[in-house]
């Protein structure tokens, strides 16, 4: 098993996204990348942190490749946009990936530039090595799963679900 850290905005998108993917055994949504021990929502919410909302995705590589996990995650969201994700403003919605040893390293810069490919260019994703990881707050662990007609659900993460779906199908668990 792997486990890959990475934001791309809200948490509650990419949890979900990464739960209809057949391989990933787990996610959780969590913060990284700032200062200060145990952060909460609330603290990160301000932006004095530094800490990037993130999700911890553990998958078997034997079921589905690290590309597939990583091209996904730059299908999610739009890595071009600074501290941002649609109306979702701040640094802790900034695109970053965060790598534990070379080999991640690596592959994340490799997935990286084939997102500017496809995204023509201006892809700001940081990759950067991971320090603490933090589980976010029980109430945001699975939040779609749990709240799946939530205007913001229905209106955010309902299509990065769709798009992730649409792309690939392969990987897809049964419904």
């Amino acid at each position: 098993m792997k486990t890959y850290v990475l934001a791309g905005g809200c948490f509650w998108c990419l949890d979900a996204a990464y739960r209809v993917l057949r391989g990933v055994s787990d996610v959780v949504s969590g913060y990284t990348g700032g200062e200060g021990a145990n952060p909460t929502y609330e603290a990160i919410c301000t932006g004095t942190t530094g800490h990037a909302e993130a999700v911890a995705v553990t998958f078997d590589p034997n079921v589905i490749p690290s590309d597939v996990i990583l091209d996904a995650f730059f299908t999610m969201h739009d890595p071009r946009q600074s501290d941002r994700q649609g109306n979702d403003v701040g640094t802790q919605y900034r695109s970053a990936m965060f790598y534990r040893d070379e080999e991640d390293r690596a592959l994340f810069e490799a997935a990286r530039v084939r997102a500017d490919h496809t995204w023509d260019g201006g892809v700001v994703t940081e990759v950067t090595p991971l320090e603490e990881f933090y589980d976010a707050e029980e109430y945001h662990q699975d939040f779609f799963g749990k709240n799946p007609f939530q205007g913001y659900c229905l209106a955010v993460a309902v299509p990065k679900v769709s798009k992730v779906r649409a792309s690939f199908s392969a990987y897809l668990l049964p419904v």
